[in-house]
């Protein structure tokens, strides 16, 4: 009986730029199978386009995969067996392999310069022809391409492809694939500056690091007979192809800004946490059994097979996303919700708010604020008033809009003081305490209990909406409650 090859797979980001969710969504399958089969997941940076590296991108998308708890075994930050892991840094092989592939046959130097190759692709789209090479240097010598090489002239390689026959792979997702090889043109893989295009350092890394699994977007499944043909040429065995489908945005099309869709750290920054959204791209085209959709990274990692994903997009939905993220911040344990509550609104608060903050009192309005929280951005707007000195009373108009106070300022001020009289009275400070001391003291005045208590929200929170009241009232404290209430009451109708 064989022994089945140990699962290595790789997440291979080019630093130019955040890396979007297509991208990440595929370093976490990457990363799931990997763990699941107790394999190795490494990272490689593919950087041979110097012209498009991003300054700053690499601590990015080390950032990206960290905040979401994705670890790698292997890569350019740690090392390991098969370093060095940046493509830039790996050019002497590169220059092996198609040197190899020139000697065997199945590459050619070509002179052809950019002036001729546009003027053949203008002439080609004016006679209604597929763009492609049209293999004018393919014909030359051996000798006659290895002179104008020596003499100095500008040179590319490009890959010799059958123009007869058909190319068949397979996808783990698709099972196989056949294409007839008259639809291929003779592609470069060394480029004039010794930098070799994807097609080729792909293949030679997956192959010299022991990748079992190739997986990438299905944008890349055009061209795979391409690369299955190197992999023939250069005598390697072929690996595992797993094309991940696009993700697409609500309305069909392509996935973008505009759909909601953001680079993993702006998620971050926007009060997402990990787990959410690693969860909800985990699912975003992977099923379990049709009906689950909160995960743990754990259960995750426990149950997940590639052979359980679409080949059809997947559409991204932000209001799921939101709902999911919901859901993680009311599961949290309070303490560790308590925390992370703490570290975003020392981000978000004013900065005459004093810090350290008072971690007290954030235990102390946590479990009162849970519910109404889906992203961890809107903390600081429910809750500011807890740290003011005092609080910007609303203008009278607010507190008058309601059917009883319309016309009746004196009346708004005056429940306003009843009510702080009672709070400066009361004995016991508690939550009970405090909303049967107001409601006692809305009917003594004879008005409605729900028409005063919008006046006291107002008056101490500054809004309409925030935590529940008396809750809220027990937290601010009975010196700066009966502070705002008279404050509030002066402001509407001030005492002769």
């Amino acid at each position: 009986m064989t022994t089945p090859p140990r699962v290595r797979v790789r997440y291979a980001p080019s630093p130019t730029g955040d890396p979007h969710v297509g991208n990440v969504r595929q370093a976490i399958w990457s990363w799931l199978f990997a763990r699941h089969s107790g394999g190795d997941f490494l990272i490689r940076l593919e950087d041979t386009d110097q012209t498009r590296k991003v300054p700053g991108s690499l601590e990015r998308i080390y950032g990206s995969l960290r905040w979401l708890g994705i670890d790698w075994d292997e890569g350019p930050d740690i090392g390991g067996p098969y370093a060095p892991y940046v493509q830039s840094e790996r050019l002497p092989r590169y220059r092996v392999a198609a040197d190899q592939l020139l000697a065997d046959g199945h590459a050619y130097l070509c002179f052809c310069s950019s002036e001729r190759l546009a003027e053949m692709r203008k002439a080609q789209q004016a006679a209604g022809e597929s763009p492609g090479y049209d293999g004018l240097c393919r014909t030359l010598s051996v000798a006659e391409a290895t002179t104008r090489a020596a003499a100095g002239e500008a040179h590319v390689v490009r890959f010799k492809m059958r123009d007869d026959g058909t190319t068949t792979l397979v996808d783990l997702l698709r099972g196989e694939i056949t294409v007839e090889n008259r639809h291929f043109d003779d592609f470069v893989i060394l480029k004039s500056d010794q930098f070799p295009t994807y097609h080729l350092a792909h293949v030679v890394d997956d192959y010299e690091m022991q990748i079992s699994h190739v997986t990438r977007g299905d944008e890349w499944l055009p061209s795979a007979p391409r690369h299955a043909r190197i992999w023939d040429a250069l005598g390697y065995a072929r690996p595992t192809f797993v094309h991940f489908p696009v993700i697409l945005g609500p309305d069909g099309g392509k996935l973008s800004k505009r759909h909601g869709a953001k680079s993993v750290l702006e998620y971050a920054d926007e009060g997402y946490v990990a787990g959410a959204v690693f969860n909800f791209l985990a699912i975003l085209g992977w099923s379990f059994d049709d009906k689950t959709e909160l995960f743990t990274r754990a259960r995750l990692t426990e149950i997940f097979d590639l052979a359980d994903i679409s080949v059809n997009p997947a559409a991204f939905d932000t209001q799921k996303l939101e709902w999911m993220n919901g859901v993680y911040l009311r599961d949290m344990p309070e303490p560790e919700l308590t925390a992370l509550f703490a570290e975003r609104l020392d981000r978000d608060l004013p900065t005459d708010v004093a810090r350290p903050l008072d971690r007290a009192l954030i235990a102390a309005f946590t479990p009162h604020i849970r519910e109404r929280v889906k992203l961890l951005s809107e903390v600081a707007g429910l809750v500011d008033f807890f740290f003011a000195a005092s609080v910007v009373t609303p203008g009278a108009d607010e507190f008058l809009s309601a059917k009883r106070w319309r016309d009746d300022a004196a009346g708004a001020a005056g429940s306003l003081r009843a009510i702080a009289d009672t709070i400066e009275a009361l004995a016991d400070w508690s939550t009970a305490a405090i909303e049967a001391a107001m409601r006692g003291t809305a009917e003594a005045i004879d008005e409605k209990a729900g028409d005063v208590f919008t006046l006291c929200r107002l008056a101490v929170t500054g809004k309409r909406i925030a935590p529940p009241l008396f809750e809220t009232i027990e937290i601010v404290g009975r010196e700066t409650t009966v502070s705002r209430l008279r404050a509030a009451a002066s402001a509407l109708a001030p005492t002769v």
